[in-house]
């Protein structure tokens, strides 16, 4: 009986450690509707899911070395080609998420300018200070942002480059009057309201795209998160925390 007993209660600690999964992405999909979303699937399946962020070249490294590794990865399409091209994934596991829009933020109750076109963008920019990511940290978000700033439409609009953190965040400390940022990182900073997307002729955005690592050991309930993750059901999510699913 003891016998049958303890090869019952291994049954039991061996399928519970197969039922998790563990998910790595970057700040502008972390902070969409990744972690909600993940709560909601563990509910409906019974998989433990662990959802951490990195940012977007240490994720590429750290999917071939990390222990233990991650089974679902989120990245921007460029770097997830590449890692595709390096056997870096499953395939048949690539799935498009949505995209990312850079945005205008404001303080709490400020007034909200038309933005809507590229000059009248330029105008409202041209009244205060800006606060952005530093392009100097190399992020791709910051990248995108410093090269529409260097248009000659943005000649002469204050631009305050923030040394650790965010422009978003900046903001909602105080600093500035204006902050350029992804719409997500706009959404969960309370001190601060979203004006509106930037025009799209700008090009300011970012798509993610999910996958199953190939060092997954757990490939099957992987899959099935990334398929949750981009179905009918999960788009409301989405949209809610300012991603535009595909």
């Amino acid at each position: 009986m003891r016998l049958l007993l303890s090869a019952a209660l291994a049954a039991v600690f061996v399928s519970t450690a197969q039922a998790e999964i563990r998910v790595v992405a970057p700040g502008f999909v972390y902070n969409s509707a990744l972690k909600d979303l993940a709560a909601d699937f563990t509910r409906q399946t019974g998989v433990a899911v662990i959802v951490s962020e990195d940012g977007m070249n240490a994720i590429v490294d750290h999917i071939k070395t990390a222990t233990p590794a991650a089974e679902v990865i989120a990245l921007p399409a460029d770097l997830m080609n590449t890692l595709a091209l390096d056997g870096g994934i499953v395939a048949g596991s690539y799935m498009p998420l949505g995209r990312d829009e850079l945005g205008l933020a404001v303080k709490k109750g400020a007034a909200r300018p038309d933005i809507s076109t590229i000059d009248k963008l330029a105008a409202v920019l041209k009244t205060g200070t800006v606060m952005v990511n530093d392009p100097r940290a190399g992020t791709m978000q910051a990248v995108i942002i410093d090269g529409i700033l260097k248009r000659p439409e943005f000649a002469g609009v204050k631009v305050a480059p923030v040394s650790k953190g965010e422009g978003a965040g900046a903001l909602a400390r105080g600093e500035g009057d204006m902050a350029i940022q992804l719409v997500p990182e706009i959404l969960n900073k309370p001190p601060i309201d979203l004006v509106a997307p930037l025009p799209v002729e700008l090009g300011g955005h970012m798509d993610a795209i999910l996958a199953v690592s190939s060092r997954s050991a757990n490939q099957k309930d992987a899959l099935a998160f990334v398929k949750f993750l981009t179905s009918a059901q999960a788009r409301a999510a989405w949209t809610a925390k300012g991603m535009k699913p595909f």
